[in-house]
């Protein structure tokens, strides 16, 4: 009877205690529920994947994130890595219900036992739920959410969704999240292609990444490895054969990024800067591909023409001297630690890297890299180091090699073929812009020597005088205004007193020929002949006309010195400015961007629909300003006192002109063309083009300042050079076909001059071959474009000595004029009386 009774309130006290811990239960499942996201997000998460940025054929140019990521579906991802993942992780992963009772039982034990709740007796579903949902506290309030979002997540998902969020999401180690980065990191290859030991390797990273990293710690990762090959081979995942065979197998595990085709930092930093305004820190982890306009041929020739001019006004102007001297003659050596600490302070630049001098003869140098290789440079690799006193004077040539280079001197090495020779990180710098004239696409752009020695870029962000670069915008206002190619200007010194200032603009060299035509004027690029154009239509004039070529009005001076260059624009501005009048007067808008991908799945979110110059609007013609304009006044000063330069602070780079405005209604699915708009008479734009020709080939008893570019071998050439003031500034834009392109060199301190050696630097020599090399390659595929003469242009025979109709007896020449412009009379050819003297002798009486 007793026992029957204690029978009953034992019953009654189990079923009391178990609905009370029902209640509680459920009591605790409100309370932590209350807050806690809604787990069908996970239908549709987003993994953190890096941006990449592409060239516009696919190849990758640069990654930025720090979470390596190639999110794969479920059926990528090969059984025999679900297999390692479940023997190790998670055994009962298929039969549980989100959370594992006995797993937690064996956690709370050990957990009351250590007075610890290190073990979590997680399940692969609550892993996923803590990755995505909470954060990495070890707590029982957090422990206890994991558990009810794991519940939720069964409830939602499918066992195969939570796998593959699992093995998209965790970390490996070596910034290597999801199972297929990993297998790249690790092994270089794509999970279906790993084998069962290494399938069983990365299976047991995520429970330690740091301390089973098998390149790091490849003792603890071959044990790591092994154990887990025995959980898959008790939980019959392999066979006894196949446990035996993977279990001997080295680990054979290195590390593998993901190949970068070719470098071009300063287009990965301008992309990168764009998405990172768009998008924030979202950029470098919602898997954006960005596809640029340049091609791995441009941007590779624009490099090397870069560099390579560089090097060479560098070489020319004389060795500065050792990086840094570690010891002197009388003092003692460091020794191979103290150098390797000392040599691990720099990096390589453009394969120019570091080396101490160790020891030095007459013939040769022996030196030490920072991987201890042992290099020797003889006299023949250093014989050019003559000593840099300024830009204007150098030493003279060594004579053997320890004239220059002595023991203990830190110095920069290059590998040229087989040999080490003597090279300086460079004090000069350069860009290089190239653009599609057509529509504005970025064919290349280089920033500087370097992007790791200096990120300032160049090719966007240096305002730079134009020197005579900006002749050619200044005569077509002067076309505009009616002036022709035909037109004389007297090449003759001009001196301007104002005040106690007295100011005399010179030719260069400092040769004046008397009255010139406008087209020899521009080849030759003289500088009087430009100020008297000027005086000619009137400096608020040309001011106002040089916005036509998108020159921002805050960058223009108004005053005399315009008509020379004086005004500083950007290298991307300058190359701008020339589409327009090589595309036939429209003002294209440049771009990098020609697409963003957000993920296979969303496709291409942004689509650059640039504007176009318009090639077959013959009807469409810009009014312009041609009126009878006397030349009376082009030797009268012009009192431009007041408008002086711009204020530096106000000068406008405006690189936002190249990348994308990305907006809601981005995707529209109008294709059809839009056009740039046009800001130049086509027919004034032709003429001018041609006018660019000619300083590449001159006249018949003239050459002009561009005769290198003959070189190229084609006739749809032309550009201009410019030069500034003692050489500070040297430039050089042109075009061809449909590319047009433009160089700077220069010092990034605006005080310091370019400088003298055997020759000026200067446009024609410095930047000009600079801009041949880069185009032999950009336009070896590219053919020859010849333009369609615009409606109101015709052509007439002129007297090349007075710009007048060729009459009888006259050199003459073809020559293009707008409508209305032409002359209207004749040249005259003087005659002369024969008489013969006494003697015999026969002469022309004039």
């Amino acid at each position: 009877m007793i026992i029957l009774k204690l029978l009953k309130y034992g019953v009654k006290l189990f079923t009391g205690l178990a609905l009370y811990g029902l209640l509680l239960c459920m009591a605790t499942y409100d309370h932590f529920a209350q807050d806690l996201p809604d787990v069908a997000t996970l239908k549709d998460v987003r993994l953190q994947t890096p941006m990449q940025v592409y060239s516009k054929d696919g190849e990758l140019i640069a990654i930025f994130g720090e979470r390596h990521r190639i999110p794969l579906k479920y059926d990528e991802i090969p059984q025999i890595v679900v297999n390692a993942v479940i023997a190790t992780e998670d055994a009962r992963f298929y039969e549980h219900f989100g959370i594992d009772p006995i797993g937690i039982m064996r956690a709370m034990y050990i957990g009351v036992k250590e007075k610890s709740f290190s073990q979590g007796g997680s399940t692969i579903t609550q892993q996923v739920a803590k990755n995505f949902f909470l954060t990495p506290e070890k707590s029982i309030t957090r422990k206890v959410k994991e558990m009810i979002i794991a519940i939720r997540m069964e409830r939602e998902l499918s066992k195969d969704e939570i796998m593959a969020l699992y093995l998209n999401m965790i970390n490996f180690g070596s910034r290597a999240y999801g199972v297929a980065a990993a297998s790249y990191t690790f092994f270089g290859k794509t999970p279906d292609q790993l084998t069962i030991d290494e399938a069983a390797l990365l299976a047991g990273l995520p429970n330690a990444p740091s301390a089973y990293n098998p390149i790091s710690h490849p003792e603890k990762a071959l044990i790591r490895r092994n154990w887990v090959l025995g959980r898959m081979l008790d939980q019959s995942y392999i066979t006894q054969a196949q446990f035996n065979e993977a279990i001997k197998k080295p680990l054979n595990a290195s590390y593998h990024t993901q190949k970068i085709e070719f470098s071009a930092p300063y287009v990965a930093e301008m992309a990168r800067q764009f998405m990172y305004d768009k998008f924030g820190e979202n950029a470098y982890t919602d898997g954006y591909k960005v596809y640029t306009t340049i091609s791995k041929t441009d941007q590779l020739a624009a490099t090397e023409a870069v560099q390579k001019h560089i090097i060479d006004y560098d070489i020319r102007h004389g060795y500065r001297g050792p990086e840094k001297v570690l010891w002197k003659n009388n003092e003692k050596p460091l020794n191979a630690k103290q150098i390797q600490e000392a040599l691990h302070k720099y990096i390589c630049y453009s394969g120019m890297c570091p080396a101490v001098v160790l020891e030095s003869s007459d013939k040769v140098a022996k030196a030490v890299l920072s991987d201890n290789t042992n290099i020797k440079i003889t006299f023949q690799d250093m014989k050019w180091a003559r000593k840099f006193i300024n830009d204007d004077r150098q030493g003279a040539f060594p004579k053997k090699v320890n004239d220059t280079l002595n023991p203990g001197q830190l110095i920069w090495v290059k590998k040229s073929g087989d040999n080490w020779t003597l090279a300086q990180i460079p004090a000069v710098n350069g860009a290089l812009v190239s653009l599609d004239s057509n529509n504005g696409a970025i064919k290349a752009i280089v920033g500087g020597y370097d992007f790791n020695l200096s990120k300032f870029n160049r090719a966007t962000q240096a305002l730079r005088q134009l020197g005579s670069n900006i002749k050619p915008f200044v005569y077509t206002a002067t076309l505009e205004k009616g002036l022709t190619m035909a037109t004389l200007l007297n090449d003759a010194p001009i001196v301007r007193k104002t005040g106690s200032v007295i100011w005399r603009p010179k030719n260069s060299p400092p040769t004046y020929a008397g009255p010139l035509r406008m087209r020899v004027g521009l080849g030759m690029s003289k500088n009087v002949m430009m100020v008297r154009a000027l005086r000619a239509i009137g400096i608020d004039y040309v001011a106002e006309y040089l916005e036509r070529f998108g020159f921002p009005k805050e960058n223009i001076s108004h005053n005399e010195s315009l008509a020379l260059g004086a005004a500083s624009f950007t290298p991307l501005q300058v190359a701008r400015a020339y589409s327009v009048i090589v595309n036939g007067g429209y003002l294209i808008t440049p771009y990098l961007i020609e697409k963003i991908e957000y993920d296979n799945d969303s496709g291409v979110i942004y689509q650059h629909q640039p504007l176009i110059a318009c090639k077959n609007c013959k009807g469409e013609v810009v009014k312009f300003d041609s009126v009878s304009l006397s030349l009376d006044n082009v030797e009268n000063e012009i009192n431009d006192a007041g408008n002086e330069e711009p204020e530096v602070a106000n000068l406008k780079s405006e690189d936002n002109l190249i990348l994308p405005d990305i907006s809601a209604d981005n995707k529209t699915t109008d294709v059809s063309p839009k056009y740039a708009p046009h800001t130049v008479d086509s027919g004034i734009a032709f003429i001018m083009k041609d006018g660019l020709r000619s300083i590449v080939f001159g006249g018949s008893d003239w050459q002009g300042t561009a005769w290198r570019v003959k070189a190229l071998g084609r006739r749809d050439v032309g550009g201009k050079t410019g030069t500034t003031n003692l050489s500070k500034d040297v430039w050089f834009s042109g075009f061809g076909g449909n590319i047009v392109t433009s160089v700077w060199m220069g010092f990034d301190d605006h005080r310091r001059a370019l400088g003298r050696t055997n020759r000026a630097e200067a446009g024609a020599v410095t930047a000009n071959p600079l801009w041949v090399d880069y185009m032999k390659v950009a336009l070896e595929n590219v053919p020859e474009k010849e333009d369609v003469k615009p409606d109101n242009v015709i052509s007439l025979k002129i007297d090349q000595r007075t710009g007048k109709l060729a009459g009888y007896g006259s050199k003459s020449m073809s020559e293009y004029f707008i409508k209305g412009t032409e002359p209207t009379s004749y040249s005259s050819q003087e005659v002369g009386t024969r008489v013969t003297n006494s003697e015999g002798v026969s002469q022309e009486i004039f």
